[in-house]
């Protein structure tokens, strides 16, 4: 019987490589995005393929919204198998300069939202013999950067949450993971490297992999902690950083 994953974020980045990754293992896709229509350009390319889709426009910080997202998928693709909580947001201002609004906005997408999306997920999961949930959190949910005041915070409770999670739907066969990305290069970075506010020779010697990650690999992360190759693992952030987060020099 296939499988559906329920990914937010999902109409470009880490997102959609998850979605195409995903569906290549043959799940049933369900995109979630508060970008309407790009999420439905996205699900409409895996469905010319042959792949089950669904495109649900949301935000994660709408509690309203991701109930009835996750009961749209149950309903229109037959259950919910794994959820996969990507939809973030970045937010680089130094601490003194950091508006309670910004502040707000951050923690309502990064936290608020996996905590929404993970519990509605949750409790279909606990009810129906279990499932997977992978959050995003990020390396610098482990470790700490200058101006990222409200980002750190966001990621370094998301891991909490996971741990949390983990531990208490445990007993109910629902394994709860997260992954810590590094630098990714994604459309985003691309930019942010194109107009000079990332310094990508800086970046890469940090890193001792000495390069950036790609999507790919953060999405084959995602599909091994969902499948049944990482079933004793539950409760963990597994870093996808190249080394970045064990590295102390800077």
């Amino acid at each position: 019987m296939k499988k559906t994953v329920l990914i937010t974020g999902a109409a470009t980045g880490l997102g959609w490589s998850m979605a195409e990754r995903f569906a290549a293992e043959g799940y049933a896709i369900a995109g979630l995005d508060r970008d309407g229509p790009a999420v439905e350009a996205a699900m409409a390319r895996l469905n010319a393929t042959g792949v089950r889709t669904l495109a649900l426009a949301a935000s994660v910080s709408d509690e309203a919204a991701v109930e009835a997202s996750v009961a749209r998928c149950v309903a229109e693709l037959g259950g919910l198998d794994v959820l996969v909580n990507n939809a973030g947001l970045s937010c680089n201002t130094p601490a003194l300069d950091l508006s309670l609004t910004e502040w707000r906005r951050v923690i309502d997408v990064n936290l608020t939202g996996v905590f929404l999306c993970a519990r509605a997920a949750g409790r279909h999961m606990v009810g129906h013999g279990g499932g997977g949930i992978i959050n995003m959190s990020s390396m610098y949910g482990v470790i700490a950067a200058p101006d990222r005041a409200g980002y750190c915070a966001s990621k370094s409770a998301v891991a909490m949450l996971t741990r949390v999670l983990a531990i208490e739907w445990a007993a109910s066969g629902v394994r709860v993971n997260a992954i810590a990305p590094g630098y990714v290069r994604t459309a985003l970075l691309d930019d942010l490297i194109q107009s000079g506010r990332v310094d990508i020779g800086a970046l890469t010697r940090r890193t001792p992999l000495g390069r950036m990650g790609t999507p790919e690999e953060v999405a084959e992360m995602a599909l091994f902690l969902a499948s049944e190759r990482s079933s004793f693992i539950t409760g963990q952030v597994v870093g996808v950083d190249g080394g970045w987060s064990a590295y102390g020099y800077i």
